[in-house]
């Protein structure tokens, strides 16, 4: 297929892996996709749906047939994914993946695939929802949406260019950076929220009277938490993997709460107000700038 892939191997058919499937098919650039996961009745539902072709359990022998293996999985379950398709994977197929960190991705494709690193090029794409599973995979979901690639130093120019075409057929806008770059910023922006989320609403859980205080949660409460809502595992790999960069992250945030306890224990109002404004005009700054991009 002309700028297109014959077999597309989506392991992990969920959000991510299910709406990168449903936008190449939608845009004739792919003639099969075949669907590998652990849940038997995950992978009925994707084939029911039309979000894949073929599925199976056993992902050293889908990839037999793959020309690009897309790794859409949390990323604790990567390093045995790739160890077991290692041997049966052939030479031109090009490996990529949609994890969060991508360091780590790097250090498991170096450690696994040694003789196909020209052929593998982690990615990351920037759009997720609390919802999980085969009926998430959504049409456009990746319209107007980022996607990072962050290839090797031996990763080939046709394998990055052919992954980075695909998701701009998806309505996607490729950007290119190191995969230290990529977890630093990332563990700010993405990462230490979804921790401040988790703490939160753990908190909130375990005090005496926690019934009656999420009886009177609203809006505010909503937005802030929402991303408390998405999948444990995932976001426990996240973590994990981006360890380093998360714990900088985490005592930047602590200091920034300790000079907010301090400002507002001395009742210093002022000092209060000049915080609260500083941050509103660079939210306000930054949603700007996100409405006109998207």
């Amino acid at each position: 297929m002309q700028q297109g892939i014959r077999t597309l191997v989506v392991v992990g058919v969920g959000l991510i892996g299910g709406s990168f499937a449903l936008a190449l098919k939608r845009a004739g650039l792919v003639e099969r996709v075949i669907g590998v996961g652990r849940t038997l009745d995950n992978l009925q539902r994707a084939l029911q749906l039309g979000v894949v072709d073929e599925i199976s359990q056993d992902p050293g022998a889908a990839v037999q047939q793959a020309d690009m293996v897309l790794l859409a999985t949390p990323v604790g379950q990567m390093g045995a994914l790739l160890a077991a398709m290692a041997d049966t994977l052939p030479a031109h197929t090009i490996v990529t993946d949609a994890g969060s960190t991508k360091s780590d991705v790097v250090a498991l494709f170096r450690q696994h695939l040694p003789n196909q690193l020209a052929r593998c090029v982690p990615a990351h794409p920037i759009a997720g929802s609390d919802l999980s599973g085969a009926t998430a995979a959504q049409y456009g979901l990746y319209e107007n949406r980022k996607v990072v690639l962050t290839p090797l130093a031996e990763t080939s120019a046709d394998a990055s260019e052919q992954v980075s075409r695909l998701w701009q057929a998806c309505g996607a806008k490729v950007h290119v950076m190191s995969a230290a770059e990529h977890d630093a910023v990332f563990a700010a922006v993405s990462h230490l929220p979804h921790l401040l989320a988790f703490a939160y609403v753990d908190m909130i859980a375990g005090k005496d009277d926690a019934a009656r205080c999420f009886d009177f949660a609203a809006t505010g409460f909503r937005d802030f938490t929402r991303i408390a809502g998405s999948h444990p595992e995932m976001w426990r790999d996240i973590s994990l993997a981006n360890r380093d960069a998360l714990l900088m992250e985490l005592d930047a945030y602590r200091a920034a709460l300790d000079r907010l306890q301090a400002l507002l224990a001395a009742g210093d109002g002022e000092g209060l107000a000049e915080v609260f404004d500083t941050a509103r005009a660079a939210r306000v700054a930054w949603n700007q700038r996100f409405v006109r991009q998207g």
